[in-house]
């Protein structure tokens, strides 16, 4: 970094410093210290944008807020069918390492307590979409929200994979990541004849009314 580039480090700059300590050691891993020193600039510059650390870490939640919901959802509603738009929203989500790394970071913070506002912000903003792009293939509100409960909680499932097992998570950018997206297009889109008969989707892997034959 250059001294002009150091002078001119903005307040979006630490946030951004923020939620890449926070994606590669946690809440607590935010200080004020360490980042000034992987950004090359002193305490003043930091001072000069924030009272404290907490406004940071508040700057920061709120880029990420806006950028896990605003942002992401503006370009998934772009398409105009609701396989389509869930489709694109299950490859947005899982697409970007770092973005994972933060959710979960997040999502298991305990301190300080205004953290778990933004998470259950983000999370029901998205949980609501994928309710209403399933009730836009016709299903019922109760079983739109089924269908949704159930894609959600892949979605997390795979940022838990993400972070422990890495090496068993493909690349965006390999042949075995569309294929994912492609099973789970599969698995997570009801049928013509289940959207027709507002059947519910399957429950531990068998289907509710499939008179215990396996899905």
């Amino acid at each position: 970094m250059t001294k002009t580039q150091k002078v001119m480090l903005t307040a979006q700059d630490w946030a951004e410093a923020a939620l890449d300590a926070i994606g590669r050691r946690g809440v607590e891993g935010v200080a004020v210290e360490p980042l000034a020193r992987e950004l090359g600039v002193t305490k003043g510059s930091f001072y000069w944008h924030f009272p404290n650390r907490e406004a940071l870490l508040v700057a920061a939640l709120k880029r990420w807020e806006a950028r896990e919901t605003d942002e992401v959802l503006e370009r998934v509603q772009q398409e105009v069918d609701p396989r389509a738009r869930i489709k694109r929203l299950i490859t947005e989500v899982n697409t970007s390492k770092r973005a994972s790394r933060v959710y979960m970071a997040l999502s298991s913070a305990n301190k300080p307590a205004f953290v778990r506002d933004y998470v259950e912000r983000v999370s029901k903003r998205r949980l609501d979409f994928i309710i209403d792009s399933y009730a836009a293939l016709g299903l019922s509100a109760d079983n739109a929200r089924r269908w949704a409960l159930m894609t959600f909680s892949v979605f997390l499932g795979a940022l838990q994979i993400r972070r422990d097992l890495p090496g068993e998570w493909p690349s965006a950018d390999e042949p075995a990541f569309a294929e994912y997206v492609r099973f789970l297009m599969v698995s997570l889109m009801p049928s013509e004849l289940d959207a027709a008969t507002d059947a519910p989707p399957p429950v531990n892997g068998w289907a509710a009314n499939s008179g215990g034959q396996e899905f």
